[in-house]
């Protein structure tokens, strides 16, 4: 054993005085100085692969004796010992361990050196499977596999690396259910939750070929599926005025004293099976998390919870389902939309006209005068009469029903005079960042499980948990592989 290691650590300083010697004979022959940081780069790796086998070796082959008895069982320890891949971040290892059991066609019930190193289950270290899924949250496996190869000299496959992904996140829900909360003195005085949709590009089964030439109406050329995108965070109220949200949106005052969100959460979840082989739609777990979340961080109901989204039908009888004593606000940015859109019925894009329509009647739908804007817009539409084209007065009608429909939510003088946030920029951030930034990469094609492996890992590192959700996941899987972990460890140390 010690003789093992002190030839690793022989092999490590060789390697050392290579790199010494890249150093000293720079005087000699200057070569380009990044020439010299990779030559230095790759010695550096390979000394410290050294070194790591040298630290394997001081507990050498994990050998407890030639019996090992546990809860009444005895195993013998077999005649040769076994060899187990490891790759680390430095490269790849040859660990050979004592193996315990009763034959060696048969089950291996005891491997002492997995148990005191706490190896992974597979042959990629923990360290190389976060750094692997750190590049792979943000870029495409091919492009991560890539990056990996280029620093580290590591050859994988794009599949190996989507086989971790899915290994990986299946820790992310009980990592989720078992967070901590935020600290209430570091909480905003509002708490806001919030949903939206966005398509993820899905592979088609077998015998499902994409269509071709002319679309029908209806027909899309990729087929998606919906990932619902929710978010809750806490914030200070921010009393304001019409006059101030209209500043605001011109950029001129009252920008830079809007309270930062607190301790935003993210999550996003497809339609997909349960344990139970039941379809549960993604709406409804995502609006159950987000219940969850509301009763944890507000227990005794003192802050007033928001939950602000765009005018989908669906996703506020969603809201209605799950959520409840909670104030609704339309999205004020999804109604700008629609004003606009009423504005161009009657004058041209781009012009005063249009501008000075569109402020005024936003305006007043800031004062929470939502039922005489849609008055007037009824009264415009039938003055227009055959004057709008079929398409305008098409176009109107939808601006009209729209804002007709969600008036129960756009109350919004109230809202401003609260200090509520009326606006779902983080949503609609989120749904860009979380989903569409690595989902729609260019070629992109995801089967449910991947998809949803993917929006669970991703959503974890966007959270800013990524760090704390590796310990968890590590400290989970030793416990599940090694539950005798200390007993080995203490005999061990008696053998030695």
């Amino acid at each position: 054993m010690i003789m093992a290691q002190e030839q690793a650590i022989l092999k490590a300083r060789e390697v050392f005085n290579t790199m010494v010697a890249v150093v000293g004979g720079a005087a000699g022959q200057p070569k380009p100085l990044h020439e010299a940081e990779r030559r230095l780069w790759d010695l550096g790796l390979a000394m410290m692969r050294q070194m790591l086998e040298g630290y394997v070796a001081g507990f050498g082959q994990g050998d407890l004796g030639p019996t090992l008895e546990h809860k009444g069982r005895s195993w013998r320890r077999l005649d040769q010992p076994h060899t187990r891949r490891y790759v680390s971040v430095f490269g790849p290892l040859q660990i050979d361990r004592r193996v315990y059991g009763t034959r060696e066609t048969q089950k291996h019930e005891m491997v002492p050196l997995d148990a005191m190193l706490s190896l992974p289950e597979g042959d990629f270290s923990y360290l190389l499977q976060q750094w692997d899924q750190g590049f792979c949250v943000q870029n495409s496996y091919s492009q991560s596999r890539q990056s990996v190869q280029q620093i580290l000299g590591i050859g994988q496959s794009v599949r190996s690396l989507e086989h971790m992904s899915r290994a990986m996140a299946a820790d992310a829900d009980p990592f989720l259910e078992a967070q901590a909360l935020p600290p209430a003195e570091q909480e905003g005085e509002v708490l806001v939750v919030t949903a939206d949709g966005k398509g993820v590009p899905m592979c088609r089964v077998d015998g499902e070929g994409a269509p071709h030439g002319r679309l029908s109406k209806g027909q899309k050329k990729q087929k998606k599926r919906e990932a619902c995108v929710g978010a809750v965070y806490s914030v200070d109220r921010f009393e304001r005025t019409a006059e101030d949200v209209m500043d605001e949106m011109s950029r001129q005052q009252k920008q830079a004293q809007r309270p930062r969100p607190q301790h935003k959460r993210l999550r996003a979840e497809l339609t997909r099976p349960d344990e139970q082989g039941r379809e549960v739609r993604g709406k409804q777990r995502t609006f159950a998390w987000l219940a969850e979340q509301v009763a944890a961080r507000n227990p005794g109901g003192e802050k007033p919870v928001v939950c602000l989204m765009d005018g989908a039908a669906a996703l506020w009888a969603m809201a209605a389902a799950y959520l409840n004593g909670v104030t609704c606000v339309l999205d004020l940015l999804h109604v700008m939309e629609y004003i606009w859109k009423a504005a161009h019925c009657f004058h041209p894009e781009a012009s005063v006209q249009a501008h000075r329509f569109a402020s005024e009647r936003l305006k007043r739908i800031l004062e929470g005068d939502v039922g005489r804007v849609v008055g007037g817009l009824r009264q415009m539409r039938t003055r227009a009469g055959k004057r709008l084209s079929k398409a305008k007065r098409q176009t109107l009608e939808t601006v009209i029903g729209y804002l007709d429909r969600n008036r129960d939510y756009m109350r919004y003088d109230a809202y401003l005079a609260a200090g509520y946030p009326i606006a779902s920029g983080v949503v609609e951030g989120a749904c860009r960042h979380l989903v569409a930034d690595r989902m729609e990469l260019s070629g992109m094609r995801w089967w449910i499980p991947g998809a949803q492996a993917m929006l669970h890992l991703r959503a974890i590192h966007l959270n800013g948990d990524w760090d704390d959700f590796q310990r968890y996941r590590i400290e989970q899987a030793t416990n599940r592989l090694y539950p005798d972990r200390n007993r080995v460890i203490d005999r061990w140390k008696r053998a030695a």
